[in-house]
């Protein structure tokens, strides 16, 4: 489960990278702040998976 999460997480970084550029390029403040978004969510989700790895062992 932690590698689907770990994965899930990369791809919300990707998936709001992509909104963020595409925001910037048209001059859409809110596509652009959604993209943050999405990003801070996925690194969110990767430093709880992190920490996670870190007690397991």
């Amino acid at each position: 489960m932690a590698e689907e999460q770990k994965a899930k997480a990369k791809a919300e970084q990707a998936k709001g990278k992509a909104k963020e550029t595409v925001g910037r390029a048209v001059g859409n403040e809110r596509l652009t702040a959604e993209g943050r978004a999405e990003q801070s969510k996925g690194d969110a989700r990767q430093a709880k998976e992190k920490t996670k790895d870190v007690f397991k062992h």
